[in-house]
């Protein structure tokens, strides 16, 4: 990997943790020129982020390097963060993975609003 590619992932990590830490949450990038030692960016409880800054990204390679990666660190279902220059950030995850956050979180709140819904009519 060139310097110039390293320097733009590097900054890519640190403008995320920036976003991430203006929602709230305590994030911080893994350190320089780690070669997979660390997670890129640690702090999205739950999440194992795979940070990608790149114009022409294999986001099939990508998103298996974020789920060899998550299952080795431990740190949660595997999500790569990525973006091209002039765009806005994208989060890519599996179906199965993307479900599993759903149901814990909307979906679950859906069940419930539909719960109560269903419980108010039936009490009429």
């Amino acid at each position: 990997m060139g310097k110039q590619s390293q320097r733009k992932g590097a900054a890519g990590e640190l403008e995320l943790v920036e976003i991430l830490n203006g929602y709230g949450y305590e994030t911080e990038r893994g350190g320089s020129l780690t070669y997979g030692t660390v997670p890129d960016v640690t702090g999205l409880p739950g999440i194992h982020i795979e940070c990608k800054r790149s114009e022409r990204l294999n986001i099939l390679e990508a998103i298996n390097q974020a789920a060899r990666d998550s299952l080795r660190f431990r740190d949660g279902l595997p999500a790569v963060f990525h973006r091209r220059n002039r765009q806005p950030w994208l989060v890519t995850m599996r179906l199965i993975d993307w479900m599993t956050i759903y149901r814990r979180g909307i979906g679950s709140q859906i069940t419930i609003i539909e719960e109560k819904k269903n419980n108010e009519q039936n009490s009429r």
